[in-house]
């Protein structure tokens, strides 16, 4: 029996051979650097098509030529497909089907349907299949899910969240601003403020979208306004790619008071400059970006900043090691996942139809 145990606690400490399948900035800045530092994973390989560029950084990482090649490996447990979101269909079908489990950049998929085939291979392979919706583990996000839940602004009646940029020029990324299915800010950037909305309040029961281009030489939409209308509470999400001088990221309004936050979660740019996510202070954001309560709390008018908890996205990778090791629950459920894509179907419809549309 003790024999059995020790082995029972050496699979679980295992830790799991992870792949990723590009290593543009996706992989560099929001995966890699994970699976790097964090105990329970190895980032064993990586897909690179032309540039090999991995070893510069990661030595002893396998750099395999085709994704066949990948996944013919019987040592990769776990495949990350963060590569173009037309592609996030195709790939992580074809990793379930050679025994991996999955984990997907957002958005999930381009369809609703291409999601529900794939949540149910996934069941029928019985490996983990999961969506990486970082946005939830940023230091901001986390306040504002705090004020929410401690109903520290009473019955919520107003919501605005933004997630605004200003960047007239064209990406050199072509999958982005190519007019394909799964392309433009809705995709991109709307997948974060949905997924957020849809985890703070539910599903809306019905939504109207306004969605245009506003770059001169654009061809996917860069501007979007999305009004969710829940029984005594509304919700705008928007994003524009015209916006130099950025408004606060979440206005909350209630019975007794009001939230403002900005955008402040420090990783993504901390990430960018090369810093790895093992520093006990890691995604604590400065005193300065602070947000406001401004409430009434035991019948006594308060003001005040609240600091936010630390961001980390590792939280989500730690979340899906327990689900692989230890059987506990994934931190995003793919089904979550596709009520984002379901709510961006619905979006791209009410503003064709310049409508509202029932959920």
């Amino acid at each position: 029996m003790v024999h059995i145990t020790l082995l029972h606690e050496m699979t679980a400490y295992r830790k799991i051979n992870t792949a990723l399948c590009s290593f543009g900035m996706s992989g560099k800045v929001f995966h890699a650097p994970f699976l790097s530092v964090l105990d329970g994973f190895q980032l064993y390989a990586i897909w690179e098509r032309s540039k090999k560029q991995s070893s510069d950084i990661y030595p002893g990482v396998i750099s395999y030529n085709t994704y066949q090649e990948l996944l013919e490996d019987a040592s990769i447990e776990l495949v990350v497909v963060n590569t173009p979101n037309y592609t996030h269909y195709e790939y992580a079908k074809k990793a379930l089907e050679s025994g991996k489990h999955v984990i997907v950049e957002k958005p999930f998929t381009v369809t609703v349907a291409e999601g529900q085939e794939l949540i149910a291979l996934a069941k029928q392979k019985q490996r983990l299949l999961s969506v990486y919706h970082n946005r939830r583990f940023d230091s901001d996000y986390k306040i504002v899910k705090s004020v929410v839940e401690k109903k520290l602004l009473g019955d919520l009646v107003e919501v605005e969240f933004h997630f605004d940029r200003y960047r007239e020029a064209l990406s050199p990324k072509l999958h982005k601003e190519s007019p394909v299915a799964g392309s433009g800010a809705l995709y991109d950037l709307g997948s974060h403020l949905i997924d957020q909305a849809l985890q703070l309040f539910g599903k809306p029961q019905s939504l109207f979208a306004d969605i245009r281009v506003i770059r001169p030489d654009s061809k996917v939409d860069d501007y979007f306004e999305l009004l969710f209308y829940y029984t005594d509470l509304r919700v705008r999400l928007k994003c524009s790619y015209l916006v130099r001088e950025a408004l606060p990221a979440y206005i909350l309004h209630g019975r007794k008071g009001s939230f403002i936050k900005a955008k402040s979660d420090i990783q993504e740019s901390a990430l960018q400059s090369g810093l790895l996510p093992n520093k006990q202070d890691w995604g604590v954001e400065p005193e300065e970006e602070r947000g406001l309560l401004h409430t009434e709390i035991d019948g006594a008018i308060k003001r005040q900043y609240l600091p936010a908890v630390p961001g980390n996205y590792g939280e989500f990778y730690q979340g899906v090691f327990d689900a692989i090791r230890y059987g506990k629950r994934l931190p995003i459920q793919p089904e979550e996942a596709l009520d984002v894509i379901t709510i961006i179907t619905k979006a791209f419809e009410s503003n064709e139809q310049k409508k509202v549309i029932a959920i």
